[in-house]
């Protein structure tokens, strides 16, 4: 079956875990690549995905189904495109050979990752981009890598609004071991009860987060997975308590819906729904007031639902005052 698309690459939607890794240690498992400690290339690596998104009309991709897996081609008539494609191409095989996973929060994408070893991938450069093809022997990996393609269709189709979010594994393959206890859809855990370092009742921490992101920003997705392992060991909500401190890079983070859609021509504000989320679980969110300014915002441009602080330094240092560790999200 030849089913045709335009924009995109099969393997786009792997590097779009600003959300998630940036510098962060791998998950611990078999095999080659894993945990290997900080993820060094997926700055450049998410650099170039972007650029692809930004550029995905000048793209075009043909997906054709095979028994085993999928074959594709990604092509552009503009050289710069083409280069870019290739590049980002030849990362995510590395990736696969690695078992350097992205998204672990997307239920589908952890789900491909930890059987890696069983993905046949080949790429070959072609005049104006890649022909790539993933197969597998497993008839479970199979329907994955299908699943895969399928969701990066909808990935290509939406852009940015696709990106943030979760993507079941198909029904009638097994259940993926990750779960949501108290924030849906962001942040899942691998339950693992006799494991030593049990989260503590009464714990009080303080985000520091200034990373920027095109989709759901990495500080609010690592509070989502914080609240989320409290939540597998058996504790609530209201046993930990959370400040997040929005500022730099990561201001933009606080913006309404229609601010957001102005200043960066997207749907809306894609971090919007996971604050609510954790706000619904007592966390506090704050926008640092200075760097609202310094960036350029108006105060009537932040989100209601989000208080302006007068500096993130007083959050931090009143925080810190009150016995909470803090946690940077650079």
């Amino acid at each position: 079956m030849l089913v045709r698309f335009f924009s995109g690459t099969i393997l786009l939607i792997l590097v779009a875990c600003l959300l998630e890794l940036n510098g962060q240690e791998q998950p611990q498992g078999k095999g080659k690549g894993k945990g290997k400690g900080p993820d060094a290339k997926l700055k450049a690596d998410q650099d170039v995905f972007h650029f692809l998104l930004e550029n995905h009309k000048d793209i075009k991709r043909t997906v054709k189904l095979l028994d085993n897996g999928v074959e594709t081609l990604t092509e552009s008539d503009k050289p710069e495109i083409a280069a870019k494609i290739q590049e980002h191409v030849e990362a995510m095989h590395q990736r696969v050979k690695e078992g350097r996973g992205l998204r672990h929060w997307d239920e589908l994408f952890a789900e491909i990752f930890k059987h890696y070893d069983k993905i046949k991938m080949t790429v070959e450069k072609t005049k104006k981009g890649v022909l790539v093809k993933e197969t597998s022997e497993d008839k479970y990996v199979v329907k994955l890598i299908q699943a895969h393609a399928e969701v990066v269709s909808q990935f290509v189709a939406s852009g940015f609004t696709e990106a943030h979010k979760n993507h079941e594994v198909p029904k009638d393959s097994p259940k993926v071991d990750l779960i949501y206890p108290i924030i849906p859809k962001f942040g899942g855990v691998v339950p693992l009860p006799k494991a030593v370092e049990q989260p503590r009742k009464g714990t009080k921490i303080v985000f520091d987060v200034t990373a920027d992101s095109k989709e759901v920003n990495k500080g609010l997705e690592r509070a989502a997975r914080l609240l989320n392992l409290y939540g597998s060991a058996g504790l609530k909500a209201a046993d930990i308590k959370i400040t997040i401190i929005l500022h730099g890079d990561a201001t933009k983070v606080a913006l309404s819906d229609e601010a957001y859609k102005a200043k960066f021509s997207a749907e809306s504000n894609p971090n919007l729904p996971l604050i609510r989320e954790l706000q619904k679980a007592g966390v506090e969110v704050l926008v640092c007031g200075q760097a609202v300014s310094y960036k350029g915002f108006q105060s009537s441009e932040i989100a209601k639902e989000v208080p302006i602080a007068l500096a993130a330094l007083t959050v931090i240092i009143n925080r810190q005052t009150d016995g909470y560790a803090c946690v940077p999200i650079p």
